[in-house]
Parts: C-alpha cells; structure tokens; sequence
C-alpha cells in the first residue's frame, strides 16, 4: 500500500494542486514562498493535528466570499430561509488516493466506494468545515445582532469617521472565525468515487465534487492504517531545546525535541526501561538498582538521624503525629534526567582512560546536533511504528498491529547541516527508516518520505524523478484573486524524449545548480559569460534590482540550452539566453559580414528561438522576434550579438558585426583593451587594436584571436583589471539584462518578492 498522490485545495495559496508521490522519498522543492511549507502544514493539519487551525489555513481568495455569505446570512434573517456554504468552492480540502494491492485489501475494507470494486484506487477526503452549519449560523447572527445593538447607542464622539472608524467584533465571518473557529469547525472525512477521478487540467487539480447527500464517515479513517510522523522545521537548536522535557509522549511522537537527551529518555521509556513488562536480562539490572536504593536509604536514614532528634527536642513529632523517614524511588530512567546525560568524547593521542575528555552535548556544533537528533527521531519512528523492545510487549491498548504503511515528514532538513552532510542525509535518511529486519521486503509494510527543501546540494542528491517543484503563479484577473501555486512532477517534464530528458538530469546533476529555488534563470554561452555576466550585475547600477533577485546563471551554451527547453517551460521561469550568433559558410566559422549568404551554427537560434538560420536575418530581429512563442505566466527570450557603431582610433563611427561574446566585448570597449596590460587574448586583443585601420580588420582580427585564445583565462584577466573603470556592457547582453528585470518587476507586483531566509 502506498499514497499515489494527494490533492490539496481551498489551502492558502494552494487553491488546486496535485502532488505526486514517489514510491519512496519525494522532494518538494520551489522559490522561496512557493508553497512547500502550506503543503507540509497541510498534511500535518489534516492527518495528524486535526485540531491546529486557524483562519489564515483558509485561502484569501476566499475571504470576500465568506464574508459576503455572512452579509447574506445577515439580509435573509427575517426570511427563514438562508444560503448554504459552498463547501467545494470555499472549504479547505485533502483528497487522498491510495493504491492498494489485493493482499491488504483487508486493511482498507471501511474505504472501498463499493462492494464491487474494481481494485483501482481509493480515494479519502478530509474536509475542514463546519460541525453543525445551522448553528454556526445562529451563533454568528446571535453575536453580530449584540455588536449591532451595542453599536447603536449614540455617543458624543467624531473620532470615528472615516473608513477606520472602531467596531466591535464581530466585523465579519473572518473576523467572527478568527476566535470561534475551532469551536464551529472540525475535519471530516468522506469516501471519494475512483470512477470520477479526473486528470490535473493545465497544471491545477480537477478534485471530483462531492454530492449534498455525501455522509461523513465515523472516526480517523487511516487509524491503524497510515502511521505519520514529522520533523519540523523549527527545531530549537541548542542549550534551550529543552523545554519541550515535559511535553507528553504524543507531542515527542510527532514533534520530537532536537536535544537528543530528551530523544533518548523518551526512547527509553518506550523500548528500554527494565520497569515496564521485565524480562530474564532485565533481573541484573533490577537487582543491582534495588541493592542501591537499599544501601542509600541506609546511609540517608543514617546522615538525617541526628538531624530529626533535634527536630524532635522542638516538639515535633508528638506522641500521635506521623514520624519522619527519608526514603528514595530510583528509577533507571533518572540517569538520563540531567543536562550532561549525552556527551560528546573528544579524540585525544593520550592511551590513558582518565585522559579522556568529554564535553556536554550543547557544546557540539550546531551541525552535528542537527544531524544527530533528525537520525535519531528517525531511528525513533521506525522503532516505535515496528514496536521495538519493550513498546511491544507492554502496548495492549494498540495491539501488534503495524500500520501497512510509514509516512513521515521532514520540512528544511538543511538547517544548519553543512553542504556534504546535507547530500548525505538526503542519501540515507529513507534507509534508515527501513533498517529492520521485518522491512526488508521493498512492497510490504510500505514506507514513503517526504521531504521539503531550499538546498540546491539535497535536491543535486535526489533522483529527478522524486522532485515535485511548487511553481509560483500570478494571481489572475479577477476580483479578489490572490497569487497561487502549481506543483509539477519533474519526472514528467521530457514525455517521451529520452534524449532532452537524459543530457537535463546529467547536467543539474553535473552543475550543482539552483535553479529549482530561483526566481529567474539566465543560460550563458561559456566560462568567460559565467565569470564576467554576474560581476557586471554587481559592478553596474542600471541592473540593482537584479541584485535583490535570485538568479541561477547557467553555462550551458547555444549548442545545448534548446535541450532545457521542456524543463524551463514546466518550471515556468522568467529566462533569459545569452548566446552567440557563430556564423557560419558552408559549415566552417566566417567572419560576421553582411549579404554573404551566412548562416548561424548555433541549435537555439536555428531551432527554438527565433527559429532562423540565416545570418541576416537574425542580425535584423529585435522585440517580439527574440521571445519565445509559449508564454503564459513567464517569457523566455534569446540575447545575441547584434550590430553595434564603434569609432576606432578616432575615424568616425562605423558599423560593427560581432559573433561571440569576447569580441562584443572588446569592439564595445576599444579604449580600455586598448590600454589594458596583460598577457593571453588581452595581449592578443591590444595588437589587433593597434594593427586595425578599419573595423572589419579590426572584427577579422579579432574573431580569430578568438578561435584560439583562452577564454576563462581572459575573463578572470578582465575581472581583476578593470579597476576603477566601468567596463561597458555589450548592448545586446544588457538589453536582455533590462528586459530580465522588467519581467521581474512585473512579477514583483503581481506577487511579493521573496526576500533571503523568507519562508517558503
């Protein structure tokens, strides 16, 4: 048994979406407020804290519509008759579809649709909505009618007009539900029909409706089926993780303390402690903690005698009043119960046992605590799920049922985890779940993690099958919208081009690169546009809004980037490819000249963007003709050499025709490489200035200095001796760099713009 999917909807900014789940780990991975975190948190209000709700859960696009029903409520009053809820439309909702093979049908026996189902999947709604609909009505009219006769009194006062003017509560349903919520609202559950399942439509989820008639069923309906645990994102690093040592054994089960001595006390107490249900091994230790509560009572009564015969010379105790006696209760579980009961012993080159040192746990790094305590919660929920040791012999209340299948949540476990332990985490974690030896079969006792994520090194680890990328929409045009999210199943982003889908996952595997966490992604030809492209973002003010956005720069160059092109357009980021023209005759490179029957060798221009050969042509485009044509909420456009006037040496202003990035770059600079000392190209490229009488020597010269010259070495040369001057930037690199942040711009009004450590 396993979750194939989820559907989640009317849940803050998740108004429809369907998330995919991996057999085994499945990574949510997205820019910052992208929705990872509202998917977490909605699994965890629906499936585990059922009572945690508040009225920020409920989707602002739907605020309006409840508070107009509110409105209506109110009108309709005197009517007897009154509008119903839209549950659909306005509720927050998890749909939950299981596949279930014949052998533990059994399990599921209370969640099949029909006596004669057909063994596709089932389907489990969990619904927030109200408990008793008609009273939720009486109780807000019964307050808003008290509000409204209060208000009514006349008072002496003028401070209130104006919009902002005082009133009591409640305004709204909003604001009525802001303090009645859990009062009036619960979580049901309903039992969907798998013959109505319909597919995602453009990327939002097509969530069957629910009949009038449709009857909550009784109870959790995944008790004893789906065992769920979580680790949080707010975890309390350091010396004060400790106050949740009194939180009950339920709230550790869910929410385990990251001071791994409260995580071993309450391993302990569930799968260790000799006091619960004693066994033959167990006499040992019984007998010598019995032997040492003896001989301590004995020295106690022995230390405090004197102590109560001066208490008794004061009268107390009397003939008839209870004598005083000092007794001790040790129990095994009081060795932990102190700050220093976890020490880390540090390596030392002494052979002596008394040289060792020791220091107390919240004297390690913030790192391995993190590392420490999220493996050791995980150790924990396979333990407890698989009742380990004492938890399941003494458990009568659950029985030895284990649940078919193991859900657990992680949310951010890259906190404070260095890059190398991240990757090997990621690596591990669902092994460590499985270490059992009742686990070993892959397809019983089913175990599905589910990770939420920022780090580029978690996502780089994970397989690209397992990502799911929360995809930020712009709120559409209509009245009250809010922006929304997508979620796309990467491992469906090729169809059936196994080639793209091949050279993309062996290329963010090789790159290491972010661009599932960025707001906009620029592909660049090579390592010279990689070193210098961001140094002028950062060294020029015409680009400052860039620098507060997060870009992931690519060097994929022009003969590759086409290959990205179904990635980009399911991950719907703004892009932006800055390419060279390469112009060719007759398949060999040429000098970029006019009306010579040119062609360009570079695959994106040919084949995607603007899907032109001709030289000629391309050098006359501009506008529109550098997009690409499938735009919906994001645009991609292509940035190559174009013409460009230089004044070489003072002659006047000419033409000039360029064909890779290093030669734009100089024509552009003239006066600077002219006067720039330096070795390599730079050397190269001063010769060609000074050799040059006109600039169609001076571009031939320079294309084939090109051809042979080292071009990273170049760049850095560049980075390291512009000094004071500000190198200009060629204009076809920073015409597309303005366009890049006009479309951000755009994006930043439509939605707000994530910010650095924003949650997602």
């Amino acid at each position: 048994m396993r979750i194939r999917f989820v559907e989640i909807c009317n849940f803050r900014k998740l108004q429809a979406v369907r998330v995919d789940f991996s057999e085994q780990t499945t990574i949510f991975v997205g820019a910052n407020n992208s929705g990872k975190t509202s998917a977490i948190t909605a699994l965890r209000k629906f499936l585990v804290e059922r009572k945690d709700w508040s009225v920020n859960d409920f989707s602002l696009a739907h605020w309006s519509q409840l508070n107009a029903l509110a409105v209506e409520w109110e009108k309709q009053a005197s009517d007897g008759e009154a509008a119903s809820l839209d549950h659909e439309s306005l509720l927050p909702f998890l749909d939950v579809w299981l596949e279930v093979p014949s052998e533990e049908l059994h399990h599921v026996q209370q969640l099949l649709p029909t006596l004669d189902w057909d063994g596709s999947s089932l389907g489990v709604r969990l619904r927030f909505e109200p408990k008793d609909e008609e009273a939720l009505r009486n109780d807000y009219l019964a307050q808003r009618t008290a509000t409204k006769s209060v208000m009514s009194v006349p008072i002496d006062d003028d401070t209130d007009e104006g919009s902002d003017r005082f009133e009591l509560w409640p305004r709204t349903m909003m604001h009525f539900l802001s303090r009645k919520l859990r009062q009036c609202f619960e979580v049901k559950a309903y039992i969907l029909d798998p013959s109505k399942l319909k597919a995602p439509n453009a990327g939002l989820a097509n969530p069957q409706v629910l009949s009038v008639e449709s009857e909550p069923i009784d109870g959790d309906p995944f008790n004893r089926l789906i065992r769920i645990d979580e680790i949080s994102a707010q975890r309390g690093l350091g010396a004060r993780a400790g106050s949740r040592d009194e939180a009950s054994a339920e709230q550790r089960r869910h929410q385990p303390s990251s001071k791994l001595s409260v995580q071993l006390r309450s391993y302990y107490e569930r799968h260790l402690d000799p006091l619960l249900t004693p066994e033959a091994e167990d006499l040992e230790a019984l007998r010598a903690l019995h032997a040492a509560q003896s001989a301590f009572n004995k020295r106690l009564s022995e230390g405090f005698a004197e102590a109560l015969k001066e208490l008794e010379s004061l009268g107390y105790p009397g003939v008839t009043d209870p004598k005083l006696t000092i007794s001790t209760d040790l129990k095994p579980i009081d060795g932990l119960n102190h700050p220093s009961a976890i020490q880390y012993e540090v390596p030392t080159h002494s052979d002596d046992a008394q040289g060792v040192h020791r220091l107390p746990e919240e004297s390690n790094g913030l790192g391995y605590q993190n590392l420490v305590s999220i493996v050791f919660a995980l150790m924990s929920f396979r333990d407890e799920r698989m009742k380990t040791g004492k938890a399941g012999k003494a458990s009568h209340e659950e029985g030895q049922l284990i649940e078919p299948l193991h859900l657990v949540l992680i949310e951010e476990p890259e906190a404070h985890l260095h890059a190398q332990v991240q990757q090997v985490f990621i690596n591990q974690a669902y092994a460590v779940l499985r270490k059992h030896d009742s686990l070993d079969d892959p397809s019983k006792l089913r175990t599905q993690l589910v990770v939420s994520t920022h780090s580029s090194h978690i996502a780089h680890e994970a397989d690209f099958s397992a990502l799911r990328y929360f995809r930020r929409m712009p709120a559409p045009g209509t009245p009250g919208a809010v922006p929304t999210t997508s979620v796309v199943n990467l491992s469906q982003s090729f169809g059936n081009n196994d080639e793209s889908g091949r050279f993309a996952k062996r290329y963010l595997k090789a790159t290491h690169c972010d661009l599932f966490f960025a707001d906009a992604a620029v592909l660049v030809e090579g390592r010279a546009e990689r070193i210098l492209l961001p140094h002028f973002v950062r060294t020029h003010e015409e680009f400052a809004f860039l620098r507060r956005c997060y870009i992931t720069w690519l060097e994929i160059g022009g003969s590759h980037a086409h290959r990205l092109r179904p990635l980009l357009m399911h991950l719907g980021l703004n892009t932006l490819i800055i390419t060279d023209l390469d112009s060719q005759s007759d398949g060999r490179a040429a000098t970029p000249q006019r009306e010579k029957a040119l062609s360009t060798g570079n695959p994106t221009l040919k084949h995607w963007i603007p899907n032109e050969e001709s030289f000629d042509k391309l050098i006359g485009m501009s506008g529109n003709d550098l997009l690409a044509p499938e735009q919906e909420s994001y645009a991609i456009r292509v940035a190559y050499q174009r013409p460009i006037t230089v004044d070489l040496n003072a002659k006047g202003e000419a033409e000039a025709l360029s064909d890779t990035f290093e030669v734009a770059l100089v024509l552009e600079n003239v006066n600077f490489f002219k006067a720039m000392e330096g070795g390599g190209l730079v050397a190269k490229f001063r010769a060609c200035i000074e050799e040059s009488n006109d600039i169609s020597t001076l571009v031939e010269k320079l294309s084939e200095a090109v051809r042979t010259g080292r071009k990273a070495e170049f760049a850095l040369d560049v980075l390291c001796g512009d000094g004071d001057s500000i190198i200009h930037v060629p204009k076809y690199i920073a015409e597309g760099l303005h366009w890049l942040t006009d479309q951000l711009k755009t994006s930043a009004e439509e939605m707000p713009l994530a910010t650095p450590g924003a949650s997602a």
